[in-house]
């Protein structure tokens, strides 16, 4: 099969983000201007430097109180902070909670039942339980093409790592199990971890 997504796919559901699998989730936290706490996950995230440190984040839709964005992307172009949470398997259901298109008002972490910290270098929340936290300084926010399309980018300043994921002086993967998004509704959860040395090293 081919397609020019264009011209459209002609299936019952978009396989565009199926192809692009496994992706890590950023459980991006905020906090407004006005001091409203927001908590969402985005799976278009990655790293995308060493030195310095720097992660990046896409949000590909609107709410109608938002003014063609989402809350996340609101909070950050008015703060210019955001910290990004790993999601481990226990935390699937209180993440998924996060997901749903709420107030801008609405406390995500309140609304789920996440505990929640104060970050130490930056003025925002974090997830308390989560095995690692980024706290980032926005760098730059990218418009995309599409009406909606924003890339997020921010220097990592600050990182927190829950200690029982310290193992022999590394953060081990092993000991919370990082949740994955595929495609459509899917998810996957790592539970295996191999290693290869790079040629030349």
């Amino acid at each position: 099969m081919f397609y020019e997504p264009k011209n459209g796919h002609g299936l019952p559901h978009n396989p565009f983000n199926a192809v692009v699998t496994p992706r890590p989730i950023g459980w991006i936290a905020t906090r407004s201007a006005e001091g409203h706490d927001n908590l969402a996950p985005y799976s278009f995230f990655n790293a995308v430097a060493y030195e310095p440190p720097q992660v990046m984040f896409a949000s590909t839709s609107a709410k109608p109180d938002r003014d063609g964005t989402k809350d996340s992307v609101a909070n950050i172009r008015e703060t210019g902070v955001f910290a990004v949470n790993v999601v481990e398997y226990s935390a699937r259901d209180l993440m998924n909670q996060t997901s749903g298109p709420w107030d801008r008002a609405t406390d995500e972490f309140a609304l789920a039942g996440v505990e929640k910290a104060d970050c130490t270098m930056i003025n925002c929340p974090r997830v308390a339980g989560s095995p690692a936290t980024l706290e980032c300084k926005l760098t730059q926010i990218v418009q995309l093409p599409g009406a909606a399309n924003f890339a997020v980018f921010g220097e990592v300043i600050g990182v927190h790592l829950r200690d029982d994921c310290m193992v022999d002086g590394m953060f081990d993967l092993t000991t919370f199990n990082p949740l994955t998004r595929l495609g459509y509704q899917d998810y996957s959860v790592i539970r295996e971890v191999f290693s290869l040395k790079r040629p030349g090293n």
